[in-house]
């Protein structure tokens, strides 16, 4: 199953692969049925979760039915308990929409909810994270997850959120993280696909991220919280979730 997902990852266009999910979820669910680890998104339980990664495979960690990962469920949790997404009326902008959110946040009737990217077929409107078709102070609240490690010029990308983010509005940023590395590491000249993947983590990645990234934010204008929400969940809760102990959630402010 692990070199199998690999291979699709690595294979197949997002698109495509997205398109193929939604067929493959019900044979998923029924095999794995369990409950040992339990889904936070949709309450669903199974035996175990599937492996998941472009070079790295990690075991038990992609829900069979929401296809959420780690990151997906931990943010989830953190919206559901520590602030009023679900209940204040927003509009929200999501930046290339995961599966596991896209239907239940279009369906949440307290959200003005829009969608983005240049490619995905979930987006409302195809547009450039450096140049968005926004106007100034436009939303309450920013998703934009693991976006930013794609963008050849991402401080380009964070002005332009922090431009079209309302004043007292939230925007969450999250990114892939190495807390081990200190300095952020970009280097342009490596184009080769398979380099990036050995050296930024996935073959359509840029940089590779470290602490400073906090501050980069910060010096875009943004005041950023660093969001430690595994540290607030007991050891039950981050096994039976497959959470990523130490995962720092980005939440930004303006």
């Amino acid at each position: 199953m692990g070199n199998l997902s690999k291979l699709a990852l690595n294979r197949i266009p997002r698109p495509v692969l997205i398109r193929l999910s939604y067929l493959i979820k019900p044979f998923l669910k029924y095999y794995l049925k369990g409950d040992r680890y339990t889904d936070p998104i949709d309450g669903n339980s199974f035996r175990k979760f599937l492996p998941y990664g472009y070079e790295k495979q990690r075991e038990n960690v992609l829900s069979p039915s929401s296809l959420s990962l780690e990151r997906h469920r931990l943010l989830w949790l953190y919206l559901k308990r520590e602030t009023e997404f679900f209940s204040k009326r927003l509009k929200v902008l999501h930046f290339a929409p995961e599966q596991a959110f896209y239907k239940r946040f279009r369906n949440q009737k307290n959200l003005d909810y829009t969608t983005t990217d240049l490619n995905s077929p979930l987006a409302d409107v195809k547009a450039d994270i450096c140049d968005l078709p926004f106007e100034d102070n436009s939303f309450d609240f920013i998703l934009c997850n693991h976006v930013l490690e794609h963008i050849p010029d991402d401080r380009k990308a964070m002005q332009e959120l922090y431009r079209i983010l309302k004043p007292g509005g939230t925007a969450i940023l999250q990114i892939p993280q190495d807390l081990k590395r200190e300095k952020t590491f970009q280097d342009d000249s490596i184009t080769d696909a398979r380099q990036r993947a050995e050296i930024f983590g996935q073959y359509d990645h840029v940089r590779i991220y470290g602490r400073d990234y906090f501050n980069i934010l910060r010096s875009v204008g943004f005041k950023v919280e660093e969001v430690d929400y595994s540290s607030q969940l007991t050891a039950e809760e981050i096994d039976r979730y497959r959470l990523a102990k130490g995962e720092i959630i980005p939440v930004c402010y303006k």
